[in-house]
């Protein structure tokens, strides 16, 4: 039997050839990632504290004429309710649909409370509204880490709920923050899951996402990153190409010309050790704050955001993937489509929306979330018929 520091150098060698394989992995078909929206009340940005006065909500249908107008393809809602999902019904927009983390712990404890939750938010609304998949939490563990043990049992809840339904199109998944469970990011390959989440919570959950079919779903921001890290450079966070704005990770010879890139593999990393490299990853959140009351927070401004979306949307339609995921990630969302006007004795938090709080736009460039954008109305029209294409296709086959 191996001495315990020959097992722990095997595991790491263990660790790199599955990191060179993935890397090696060129047989997938590359295809651009969904770019979604972020839409959340401003009650949920003054939920961590209650002496906050929340703004009115925007009127669901007011956001969703938004959202048809920028000709974006899928929305996610961090604080689902029957009105917000009423809005989309009889549209193409995919929804994510989010439960709140003060909900798990009575979603794991009973299942009724899984089914109720269900007949309140998707079932009137399924299949005429686009429900794709379902969050059981965000960020639990900074959030809530008392109910953490609850999460596992609480998506499974959930899970079989929809099943029982006879709902097998819904995947069921929760959502992490990548500096609550990554080790690092740099480089990709050396990256791993905290531990014990790694055994107690993530393992067991890529199993179930893998048996599922179902997605790892992360919050990546490169700005929390790069404050974190005086070392990066501010032009690789914000997708500003130069021929000397890159990083190498010597153990898989993969080039980076990007902070987002590098966040993304340390996860596909982390899940190689795990032994599920290739359970799809959704990006649940990215953006870039283009303003900040926190007066050192200088690079919180709007050029700096206007920079990091049309890098982040051109990348991400260019469908290059990473460079140990030729496919990318599968759907990305960035945060998010509304200015709060939420503030706490006179001071606001950071603004990371794209309109500002009276919808109209904040940046002159006009983000394209999808090729239909430069269609215009007509966009509409073609993908209506090539959906009755693909329909008739199915049924020819």
């Amino acid at each position: 039997m191996l001495p315990p520091e020959s097992w722990s150098a095997f595991l790491q060698i263990d660790h790199l050839v599955l990191v060179f394989l993935i890397s090696l992995h060129v047989g997938c078909t590359a295809a651009a990632t969904t770019i979604g929206i972020t839409y959340s009340s401003s009650r949920v940005a003054a939920a961590a504290n209650a002496t906050v006065p929340a703004a009115p909500p925007l009127p669901p249908d007011r956001v969703a004429a938004a959202v048809y107008d920028l000709k974006i393809p899928a929305v996610r809602i961090p604080d689902a309710t029957p009105n917000s999902v009423r809005a989309f019904l009889y549209s193409n927009t995919s929804l994510l649909l989010s439960i709140p983390n003060h909900l798990v712990p009575s979603l794991a404890a009973n299942r009724s409370s899984a089914v109720a939750w269900l007949f309140q938010n998707v079932i009137p609304f399924h299949p005429r509204a686009r429900i794709s998949a379902i969050s059981v939490g965000n960020n639990l563990i900074e959030s809530h880490p008392d109910a953490v043990d609850d999460l596992l049992p609480a998506i499974s809840n959930v899970d079989s709920s929809l099943r029982d339904l006879g709902i097998h199109h819904i995947s069921v998944s929760t959502t992490f923050s990548f500096v609550s469970v990554m080790t690092g990011a740099f480089p990709p390959s050396s990256a791993t899951f905290e531990e014990p989440l790694s055994r107690t919570l993530i393992l067991p959950l890529l199993q179930f996402l893998k048996a599922t079919n179902s997605s790892f779903m992360v919050n990546i921001y490169p700005y929390n990153l790069y404050r974190l890290r005086w070392e990066i450079p501010l032009g690789f966070a914000l997708f500003q190409n130069a021929s000397f704005m890159y990083r190498d990770d010597l153990t898989t010879g993969a080039r980076y010309w990007n902070l987002f890139d590098m966040m993304v593999d340390s996860v596909v990393a982390a899940m190689a050790v795990a032994g599920h490299e290739d359970v799809p990853i959704v990006v649940a959140e990215t953006g870039w704050p283009s303003s900040s009351q926190d007066r050192t927070e200088i690079d919180a401004n709007g050029a700096y955001a206007e920079m990091y979306m049309k890098g982040l949307i051109r990348h991400l339609r260019s469908a290059a993937g990473t460079p140990l995921r030729r496919e990318g990630v599968a759907e990305a969302y960035i945060y998010e489509l509304v200015d709060k006007e939420v503030k706490h004795g006179g001071v606001c938090g950071r603004s990371w929306g794209i309109l500002y709080p009276n919808m109209t736009r904040k940046y002159e460039y006009r983000l394209e979330f999808s090729w239909a954008y430069r269609l215009g109305h007509w966009g509409d029209m073609v993908v209506g018929l090539l959906l009755v294409m693909v329909g008739s296709l199915t049924w020819v086959i």
